[in-house]
C-alpha cells in the first residue's frame, strides 16, 4: 500500500496520498506509475541502486546486466526521449510530482520513494539531484549505421576518465558533430558520471564501439573519412592551418589523458593536428581540446 507523502514546496509541505496522486494522473489523462514508499532497504528492486560510488562494481554490473543509471529529471527525460526503456525510478519525496509526467507511457513502472538519509544509505552518496532511473541499455548499432550521412565524427581512443568522456559528448552535441566512436578500452559513456557531466547528451549523440585500428581504418576510409589525429608530433600541422581547408568528411581522433594517442593511432592518421599553445603549455585537457578543435572545423 502506498503511504502518504509530504511533498515540500517553497511555502509549506503538501501531503499527497494515493487517491490524490491518482486523481492528478486522471486529470492529466495519464495512468499513474507503481509507487512504493521505501521504509527499509530490503524492498525488492532496489539492488540496481546499491553502492553507486563503487566504480569497479558498476563497470562490471552495468554492462553485464544491461543497465545504466540516469540521474536527474532532465537526464531521465532525455533517456526516455531517446527511446531507452526504464526499469525503475528512485527519488526523494519532493521530486515525485515533477517526475510523474515523464512516466506517462510507463504505468507499470516501479517508482521507489524514500527520504534523503535512507536513499544515501542505499546509493552511497547524497541524492541532491533528486531522482535516479535504472535504464535498460540499448543495443549498440554497427559503425556503418552510425557514420552513414555524417560529416564530422569524433573517435575516442582509450580515454578512461568518465568526466572527460561526458564533457567531450557535450562538446560534440553543442558544436554540431554528428557521432562518436569509442575504442574497445575507452570508458563507458553510459556510466553515471559520464551521463551527468554530458548533461544527458550521451543519450542524444549517436555512438558505438569501434574495433581495433587495423579493422576500423579501412572501414572509415571506405566511407570517405579523413582521419585527423590531435597530437603533439613533429609532422603535425597547426589547427589554424588545417581548418582553412577542412575535408568534407572528417574524423577527429582524441587520445587518453597523459599519454595521448597511441603510436598506432598516429600512424593510421591521414593528418596529425596540434593546437598552438603559449606560455610553455604544451597541450590542453582532452575535453577542452575537443571543444577547440570541433569549433575550428565546424560545418556552419
Amino acid at each position: 500500500m502506498f503511504l502518504p507523502l509530504s511533498l515540500n514546496t517553497a511555502d509549506s509541505p503538501i501531503v499527497y496520498d494515493a487517491d490524490m496522486l491518482e486523481q492528478a494522473a486522471l486529470e492529466r489523462g495519464t495512468p499513474m506509475a507503481q509507487i512504493t514508499q521505501v521504509t527499509d532497504l530490503g524492498v525488492p528492486g532496489l539492488e540496481d541502486y546499491s553502492r553507486l560510488t563503487d566504480v569497479a562494481l558498476r563497470r562490471v554490473s552495468e554492462p553485464a546486466g544491461g543497465l545504466y543509471i540516469a540521474e536527474s529529471a532532465k537526464v531521465i527525460g532525455r533517456a526516455l526521449a531517446a527511446g531507452h526503456r526504464p526499469r525503475s525510478v528512485l527519488l526523494q519525496e519532493q521530486w515525485l510530482a515533477g517526475i510523474l509526467p515523464l512516466l506517462a507511457d510507463w504505468p507499470d513502472l516501479p517508482v521507489f520513494v524514500g527520504d534523503a538519509a535512507l536513499l544515501e544509505q542505499l546509493t552511497g552518496y547524497n541524492l541532491h539531484r533528486g531522482a535516479l532511473a535504472a535504464m535498460h541499455r540499448p543495443v549498440l548499432a554497427p559503425v556503418a549505421d552510425i557514420i552513414r550521412g555524417a560529416r564530422r565524427i569524433v573517435i575516442l581512443e582509450d580515454i578512461v576518465d568518465h568526466t572527460n568522456v561526458g564533457a567531450i559528448f557535450r562538446s560534440v552535441a553543442g558544436l554540431g558533430a554528428d557521432a562518436v566512436l569509442i575504442t574497445p578500452r575507452c570508458a563507458d559513456p553510459l556510466y553515471r558520471r559520464s551521463v551527468r557531466v554530458s548533461m544527458g547528451t550521451v543519450l542524444q549523440v549517436p555512438w558505438t564501439r569501434l574495433g581495433e585500428w587495423d579493422d576500423a581504418v579501412p572501414e572509415l576510409h571506405a566511407a570517405g573519412f579523413h582521419l585527423a589525429a590531435l597530437a603533439l608530433a613533429e609532422q603535425a600541422v597547426s589547427l589554424d592551418e588545417f581548418a582553412r581547408t577542412v575535408p568534407e568528411r572528417l574524423a577527429l581522433i582524441l587520445g587518453a589523458e597523459g599519454d595521448g594517442l597511441s603510436a598506432r593511432a598516429i600512424a593510421h592518421a591521414d593528418t596529425v593536428v596540434t593546437i598552438p599553445m603559449r606560455r610553455g603549455v604544451d597541450s590542453l585537457n582532452v575535453a577542452s581540446a575537443s571543444a577547440v578543435a570541433l569549433y575550428a572545423v565546424r560545418t556552419g
